[in-house]
């Protein structure tokens, strides 16, 4: 086979490459739309009108968790999940304070910022087959928290009833226009490729598998506001 002939063959395996890579990329748009479509204009409304199956707690102050412990009595089988919040232990003690039941609440220790508690936590949600969830934050994480929640769960076709509750003090999420507007825009980047990525987290606890003995020996301390007495 001469030189003129190994070029013209190369050049059709090229464009059949590019034309499966074409087809390849359409067929992933197609799906995903396909998806989004379905999970906003179809599941979304209807898991509106089902009752809350799921809460997420927003780490950022220990009142959410304090809230979270003494709303368990109310749903006492459904999952929570605290998303980087107090430390282990404080929570523990926290519903044990509450004598709320310990199953089927999870500690999800992965994220680093507001964007990362529903990045880390919505596939756990997805997981756990969730159709409506129950956002615990505070007055001072709004409207941002509302807005990426309202993006992250969305999509997925998860339906979203915020609930804030009363700080003391200054809790640690701050709002400015500038971060709001930056963490909106990344999530609604995100949100075109989450309904077919879960990126998993490896920092994921069970709260009635936590070792308190361990981490008595290891030492901890509590926010004030979790009223908690200090072991020595």
């Amino acid at each position: 086979m001469n030189k003129s002939k190994l070029n013209l063959t190369s050049r059709l395996l090229n464009k059949r490459q590019k034309r499966f890579l074409k087809l390849l990329l359409l067929t992933f748009l197609g799906l995903l739309l396909s998806i989004l479509f379905w999970n906003v204009t179809v599941k979304l409304p209807i898991n509106s009108t089902k009752p809350v199956d799921g809460i997420l707690v927003l780490g950022g102050s220990v009142t959410r968790e304090i809230y979270a412990a003494q709303l368990r009595h109310q749903l006492p089988e459904i999952p929570i999940i605290i998303s980087q919040g107090s430390e282990d232990p404080c929570i523990f003690l926290i519903f044990q304070r509450y004598q709320a039941p310990l199953q089927r609440v999870w500690l999800e220790n992965c994220a680093n910022s507001t964007f990362e508690n529903f990045f880390f936590s919505v596939p756990l949600l997805r997981r756990l087959r969730v159709h409506k969830v129950k956002l615990i934050t505070s007055d001072s994480h709004l409207p941002r928290a509302k807005w990426m929640a309202q993006i992250h769960l969305g999509v997925q076709g998860i339906a979203l009833q915020v609930v804030t509750v009363p700080e003391i003090g200054i809790p640690g999420n701050q709002e400015s226009p500038l971060k709001t507007l930056l963490d909106v825009t990344r999530s609604l980047i995100w949100s075109a490729f989450t309904p077919l990525l879960q990126p998993p987290c490896f920092q994921v606890k069970a709260l009635d598998q936590i070792n308190m003995a361990a981490w008595y020996q290891q030492g901890f301390k509590c926010e004030r506001q979790a009223r908690i007495p200090h072991r020595r």
